[in-house]
């Protein structure tokens, strides 16, 4: 469990296109860390798209140094069978040098304190059934894994 000390260094904010600059190189590093090339170009289009028409909410992880170490992206969406709104939050990154320090969980806790101010009653995510060390983090902080439900995709190619 980290201290204190550690999680006061990382301050967890709401990303703005000001941010853009800090969020594309994190997103971009999140899509290779599943495996994705590298592609700046494709990362700035997208975020940009996100926070322009507002699709999304981004929180940024920003150590004392100001640079930023994290990020993690939420979508709102619907729950049919709840009928309540919930949030899906899709990706979660963090710099190598600034994991086990607590931004992780910081980012989650401020999802979660999100989610709660814009009156979702539920996040969801899915990760790597082989991304182990993620998984304890969610569960330690009372994260549930679906042990009912199949998740499926399809491809649609045009």
């Amino acid at each position: 469990m980290p201290t204190e000390k550690a999680l006061s260094a990382i301050t967890i904010r709401s990303a703005t296109l000001s941010d853009l600059d800090a969020v594309v190189p994190l997103f971009d590093a999140y899509r290779q860390f599943y495996e994705q090339p590298a592609d700046p170009v494709l990362a700035r289009d997208f975020i940009n798209a996100r926070m322009t028409n507002r699709e999304s909410e981004i929180l940024l992880a920003v150590d004392v140094c100001g640079e930023a170490v994290g990020f993690c992206q939420l979508y709102p969406t619907f729950c049919s069978v709840e009928a309540k709104p919930i949030f899906s939050l899709y990706d979660l990154f963090v710099v190598p040098s600034a994991r086990r320090a607590g931004t992780g969980q910081a980012l989650l806790r401020a999802a979660e304190a999100l989610a709660l101010e814009r009156g979702k009653v539920r996040m969801d995510l899915t990760t790597a059934k082989t991304n182990r060390t993620a998984q304890s983090v969610y569960e330690s902080l009372g994260w549930i894994r679906d042990e009912v439900f199949y998740a499926y995709n399809k491809r649609i190619d045009g």
